[in-house]
């Protein structure tokens, strides 16, 4: 098969969706590489070490889209990536189809098969989320602490504290992956942080695992909402693989809240936990409602790049070698956690949370019926 990997067009999206690890995987199973010139360049990857690994580095993304048979990606392509996709082209990335309907409709007209990384399963966990979730988690803590800052429009409270001054309260909404990644670097910050989460299992998994200065709520209304009224930062970690975020903060919420505290959306990408998100970039993270600031960015893990792409391709490499090995069809119907990541299939969505956001199940089929 012909894989390519163009470079990453979404604002500061540094990351790469194959390492010179990867492209020597997949060139010793057998199959031909296809590097975009410079598309490892923002995770401090050269074109020299994708050639020594075996890849051809080709000058244009229009080059890689036209000789590839299987586009490996970061992020969900985007406006101008659209014509390139081609009627049976199997791409491999992340998606996010239920936050972005111009994507969903593109990606039908277009006929592509999309395997997104987001809902490929593993018993019940997510593999192929698991490590953005962890570098987003850790992030997440961090960029609250930095907006903190009265020079950034936050409440000029460092998280840390000081000797005889109290450190930051963390509200992390949410103890999977990121909530529980976002709390351990808020803990270890100093600061005091409260979970929320509606599961009695995780809450008493949280209770084991995290330090004294972290304290596990079960979520009801009454806990969010005295929660809102302490926390100087909020972290959004909610997660309903492939559907929309449940909106947990609405904006009579934000009332109760302190004046420059700060709420981090990692939820974003999925269209957002909080009623006031909407999706910011690197290069302008923050925006102020009611007094209050927030940080949406949609692709956090490409501010570190480097990390981040070589923790995503430890995850994705053994999935794509099954779907370049055998083909979409076959990897999926071998393989139930891969076929759980088939989110589209030449036109036919295949995943039920998506034809739901957009009220399109007429033109959604069960993807066993698909790929029999």
């Amino acid at each position: 098969m012909k894989i390519g990997c163009p470079t990453e067009i979404k604002d500061n999206e540094n990351r790469v969706g194959l390492t010179p690890n990867a492209a020597h995987a997949y060139v010793e199973a057998g199959h031909e590489v296809f590097i975009q010139k410079g598309a490892g360049l923002g995770s401090s990857i050269p074109d020299e070490e994708y050639v020594a690994a075996g890849a051809k580095i080709l000058a244009t993304a229009d080059e890689v889209w036209a000789t590839s048979d299987m586009i490996v990606k970061v992020k969900e392509p985007l406006a101008p990536e659209y014509p390139k996709m081609r009627e049976n082209q199997l791409i491999y990335t992340y998606f996010h189809f239920a936050a972005d309907e111009e994507l969903t409709k593109a990606c039908m007209e277009r006929k592509i098969v999309a395997l997104a990384y987001e809902t490929v399963t593993e018993g019940r966990a997510l593999p192929l989320l698991k490590p953005m979730s962890e570098v987003a988690g850790n992030m997440a803590s961090l960029m609250g602490a930095y907006y903190l800052a009265k020079t950034k429009g936050g409440r000029g409270l460092l998280a840390t504290g000081v000797t005889g001054v109290a450190p930051a309260n963390y509200l992390v909404l949410g103890g999977g992956n990121v909530g529980t990644n976002a709390a351990r670097v808020a803990a270890g910050l100093g600061a005091q942080v409260t979970i929320l989460d509606l599961n009695l299992n995780r809450l008493a998994t949280l209770k084991e695992i995290m330090p004294p200065n972290v304290t596990p709520l079960y979520s009801d209304p009454v806990n969010l909402e005295n929660s809102l009224k302490t926390a100087d930062v909020v972290v959004g970690a909610v997660l309903i693989p492939g559907a929309l975020a449940p909106k947990l903060v609405r904006k009579h919420h934000l009332k109760l809240m302190k004046p420059g505290a700060v709420m981090v959306d990692v939820a974003i990408d999925q269209g957002g936990c909080f009623e006031t998100s909407h999706a910011t970039t690197h290069t302008d993270p923050v925006y102020e409602v009611d007094g209050v600031m927030h940080y949406c960015v949609a692709n956090m893990p490409g501010a570190y790049a480097r990390t981040a792409t070589y923790a995503l391709n430890n995850a994705t490499i053994g999935y794509g070698l099954q779907l370049a090995n055998k083909g979409a069809e076959k990897a999926c119907r071998e393989n139930a956690g891969l076929k759980d990541g088939l989110n589209m299939y030449k036109g036919i969505i295949t995943f039920k949370a998506v034809a739901e956001a957009f009220g399109m199940m007429s033109q959604y089929k069960d993807v066993d019926a698909v790929i029999a």
